[in-house]
């Protein structure tokens, strides 16, 4: 098979690195077909951040040579996704004059326009990741998707800067590279969780998606197709094993067993005589615990997340007002009870989400915790045609433009 129909995403998480080969399908319409998928335990990453180089590459290369057992191709590129405190996000406008004697707008006027929203101010040590459109504006015409074609003297993009750290990004590009790896782009995590996951109907409608993973929690925020809003919150589901260890004075180990066996979301629905014998998790242990204990101890720390998400959704005037609700993937959203507290929370519609069923390897990607990694090889197809990552800055304004048309494309119902 030719290398090009190869996509490969390696989802970077804080406690396990999955690897996903996909082969393009004309067949299927342009879907890929799942043929490898690896995972391995994390190690060397804290908060979605390298801390230790060579433990990170040890667990990287590990995912990825079971991906290549599995699939049957080496693995020489990829898509890998990026997360962490760090990642922050902010608006721009750029505005540029249509260059064409009849005022035709054009791919380039486009990209051009892009470029001059891509001028921002940012932080330090800091470098776009991505360029996000929302929304043209031509002369006094607002709320337009695609302006190519249309007839104007001004034009003005509305967009989505989203930056992150040059050492973390440096850090993890050495990681990549150390495993024999070409990187392709990163992708943030809860962008690439999307591609697999929502629906165009819920972007148009309003919908923010929440990704607990197990140092961080990302959240990207949709509406009218666009994405009005990206952040990565310092708060996951390895924080609620760690509550459980302090809580319950067991070990951390015993602690994520509780979590994963007998954690729920919903302390009220518990009855305080029920117990846990702990000998039933380990051998070495002899303790009996309260399971309306370990049920607060949950509801508490995912209370407090979904509080942070609340407040990110203030930020952009969106608290309690997503008509498509919020959709939970990540490790922490297979805890009991999460839905009805995120309702209860949020004040929205709330589901679990799982990846698009896709052709092939289906059986293992039909869990919320393979949502990154096969949305990164979905972005990748999206973007097959771009050099690197929609939205780079490393780019010149055809290409740009060119990934405009087909990121709005892929929002229109």
């Amino acid at each position: 098979m030719a290398k090009e129909d190869i996509i490969v995403g390696i989802d970077v998480g804080s406690y396990h690195i999955r690897t996903v080969i996909a082969q393009l399908n004309v067949e299927q319409q342009g879907k890929p077909r799942i043929i490898g998928v690896g995972e391995s335990l994390s190690s060397g990453i804290r908060k979605g951040v390298i801390v230790d180089v060579e433990e990170a590459v040890s667990s990287i290369s590990a995912a990825l040579e079971k991906a290549e057992r599995t699939g049957g191709v080496p693995v020489e590129r990829a898509f890998v996704s990026v997360s962490g405190s760090h990642i922050l996000a902010q608006k721009s406008k750029g505005v540029v004059a249509v260059s064409r004697a009849d005022s035709e707008i054009t791919e380039e006027d486009i990209g051009r326009a892009i470029e001059a929203a891509s001028a921002v101010s940012v932080p330090p040590n800091h470098e776009i990741l991505h360029v996000l459109p929302q929304n043209f504006t031509v002369d006094d015409q607002s709320g337009i998707k695609d302006p190519v074609g249309m007839n104007g003297i001004r034009l003005e993009v509305e967009a989505l800067i989203i930056e992150g750290s040059v050492s973390y990004l440096k850090n993890l590009t050495k990681c990549i590279h150390r495993v024999g790896v070409d990187l392709e782009s990163f992708v943030v995590t809860p962008l690439a969780a999307s591609m697999s996951v929502l629906s165009k109907r819920q972007r148009e409608l309003g919908v923010a998606l929440i990704d607990i993973g197990a140092g961080t929690t990302g959240l990207s925020v949709y509406e009218e197709g666009d994405v009005l809003h990206v952040a990565i919150l310092p708060v996951g589901s390895e924080h609620i094993t760690n509550d459980l260890a302090i809580g319950l004075r067991t070990s951390v180990d015993i602690a994520e067993k509780i979590k994963i066996s007998y954690g729920t979301a919903l302390a009220s629905e518990i009855d305080k005589k029920e117990e846990i014998n702990l000998s039933k998790l380990d051998k070495g242990e002899e303790a009996v615990v309260s399971r309306k204990r370990v049920a607060e101890i949950v509801e508490a720390r995912l209370s407090e997340i979904f509080s942070l998400v609340d407040k990110e959704l203030k930020k952009i005037g969106r608290s309690g007002k997503l008509p498509g609700g919020v959709v939970l993937v990540g490790g922490g959203a297979k805890i009991a009870g999460i839905v009805d507290l995120a309702k209860e929370e949020l004040r929205l519609p709330a589901q679990v989400g799982f990846p698009e069923n896709l052709p092939g390897i289906s059986d293992k990607m039909d869990d919320p915790v393979y949502a990154v990694a096969q949305g990164l090889a979905l972005w990748a197809i999206e973007n097959k045609d771009s050099d690197s990552s929609f939205g780079s800055t490393m780019v010149n304004a055809q290409q740009m433009a060119g990934r405009v048309k087909k990121w709005f494309k892929n929002f229109l119902p």
